[in-house]
């Protein structure tokens, strides 16, 4: 890519993937989770940039409603939803000095110096470009290639050019760091299913572990897209990673998403919940499955704890009656958990699914195929919890098995096309609303009466009912480890005793031979 060519929307293959491979080359020997701050940080230091410029320069030519304000006012900027940017901030300064050894120093002043000038921001932008791992000569290279887009003026603006930018490296950051990416960032496709299916068109809308923001995202999307205002949502979330929660800061201010109450701190939902008095009417989450250092010994007598207390080494229940606590009586929540939720029978979860199912507060449960996350090989599940004491579908749960559909984009990820989101999520609503267009269909959904499910001893994997083989689908993850844990064990006694017999043997023949 020739310096000075500026890359348009109308290059396709997406401008986003030529510039994720341009930036990506530049990478060298620095890990993808320390990469990624750089990229993303410098992505959206060009964004406030150019979006600044623009402006700046619609009031140096006395423009329209322009014509009598001050260049340097700030209060004009925020007037346009725009951030000010102070000479040593702006992008062309940072371009004069991207050859030169201080080029660091410069773009950490450069955030600090935005930071200082728009209160919203204070605390959030990354300052770590004069760290010496970051060759200067590469992060010259990296500003260059990023020079090379417009991506905050209007036209970008409208078409949400750094939004889908920011979007895709968000992803393929994700898919870099493996494991670790599943941490900050749930794919796409999923959000897409979650926001679909709860369909959050008015109200509050709440993540309790909200990592870099993508349920917001989508939801802000999804109200746009249904001829809905921005405004008519307002959202709430929480975040104990200091550095994930920087991210989903940055993600959002590019959108002009308030993010006034997406709160940080340390400690977690659980200890230190952040919108003790909130009532939500949408819930959306992807809490981290399985976690067993949750200081759920601390809190045996939670107000939140409805349905019975959850054990102290597994959050999954946990996370259910935090999130269930936090509906408004209308409500309704998309959660992913481990699958083996569906089925657990220890430490008190079984009598807490019990208690949820004969309340009616769980509504559907869909079966994820494997492959799509990132983190964990742990097969998933989306549960969809419903306050709702009026809805026609009260007493019942709808199954979905969604284990056959999607594809692999690589041999590791799978992802959902739109048609297979559009098949489950209006699987759900023509259910939901009792529409003429809802049937069972064998294999794939099925709505069950509270009676089959007790049937049933209150197992909720879908191919119980649907019909499905249910080897895989009666997966249950701590029973699984406790059996492979045995066999290994069993396997090292068996080696050892082994060893023991050799070396007898072997001292035996030593004594023979000595004789």
């Amino acid at each position: 890519m020739a310096k000075g060519t500026k890359i348009t929307a109308q290059e396709q293959k997406p401008f986003e993937q030529i510039l994720w491979t341009a930036a990506d080359k530049l990478r060298k020997n620095i890990d993808a989770a320390e990469y990624k701050h750089y990229v993303l940080g410098l992505l959206f230091l060009k964004y406030v940039a150019d979006a600044f410029e623009e402006l700046h320069n619609k009031i140096l030519n006395k423009e329209g409603e322009f014509a009598y304000d001050d260049p340097e006012d700030k209060l004009v900027y925020s007037s346009k939803y725009v951030f000010f940017v102070p000479p040593n901030s702006r992008w062309s300064y940072l371009v004069s000095r991207a050859k030169l050894p201080t080029i660091g120093e410069d773009v950490d002043t450069a955030m600090d110096l935005i930071e200082k000038d728009n209160p919203k921001l204070r605390g959030v932008l990354p300052k770590q470009f004069a760290r010496p791992q970051l060759d200067k000569m590469v992060l010259g290279e990296l500003i260059d290639v990023i020079n090379n887009i417009n991506i905050g003026n209007e036209a970008a603006r409208k078409k949400d050019l750094l939004g889908t930018v920011y979007e895709y490296f968000l992803g393929q950051f994700a898919l870099a760091e493996g494991r670790k990416g599943g941490q900050f960032y749930t794919p796409r496709s999923v959000v897409q299913l979650l926001v679909e299916m709860l369909q959050p068109n008015k109200g509050k809308v709440f993540d309790p572990c909200c990592g870099s923001g993508g349920m917001f995202v989508m939801s802000e999307k999804f109200v746009l897209q249904h001829q809905g205002r921005i405004d008519d949502i307002t959202i709430y979330g929480q975040e104990s990673n200091q550095t994930t929660w920087r991210l989903a800061v940055m993600n959002l201010a590019i959108r002009g998403i308030d993010s006034e109450q997406v709160k940080w701190n340390n400690e977690g939902s659980f200890t230190n919940d952040a919108h003790p008095d909130l009532k939500a009417d949408y819930i959306i989450a992807n809490p981290p499955f399985n976690v067993s250092d949750w200081s759920g010994e601390l809190l045996k007598n939670d107000g939140r704890w409805k349905y019975g207390v959850p054990p102290t080494g597994n959050a999954n229940y946990a996370w259910l009656q935090h999130m269930l606590y936090h509906l408004s009586p209308l409500g309704k929540a998309g959660v992913v958990l481990s699958k083996g939720a569906l089925t657990t029978k220890q430490n008190g979860e079984y009598d807490i699914r019990k208690n949820m199912l004969e309340d009616g507060v769980i509504d559907c449960i869909v079966n994820l195929p494997t492959k799509l996350f990132l983190n964990t090989q742990i097969p998933a599940c989306l549960w969809f919890l419903n306050r709702d004491k009026n809805r026609q579908r009260k007493g019942e749960v709808l199954f979905i098995d969604a284990r056959n559909l999607g594809f692999l984009i690589n041999r590791r990820t799978r992802e959902f096309t739109n048609e297979d989101i559009t098949k489950i999520a209006d699987t759900y609503h023509h259910w939901l609303n009792s529409r003429d267009e809802y049937n069972d269909v064998a294999g794939f959904c099925k709505s069950c009466t509270i009676e089959e499910i007790r049937n049933m001893d209150y197992v909720l994997t879908p191919g119980r009912y649907i019909g499905l083989p249910d080897d895989e689908d009666d997966f249950n993850f701590t029973e699984r480890f406790k059996k492979l844990h045995a066999e290994l064990e069993q396997q090292m006694n068996e080696e050892i005793q082994l060893n023991e017999r050799i070396r007898l043997n072997l001292s035996k023949l030593k004594e023979v031979g000595h004789e």
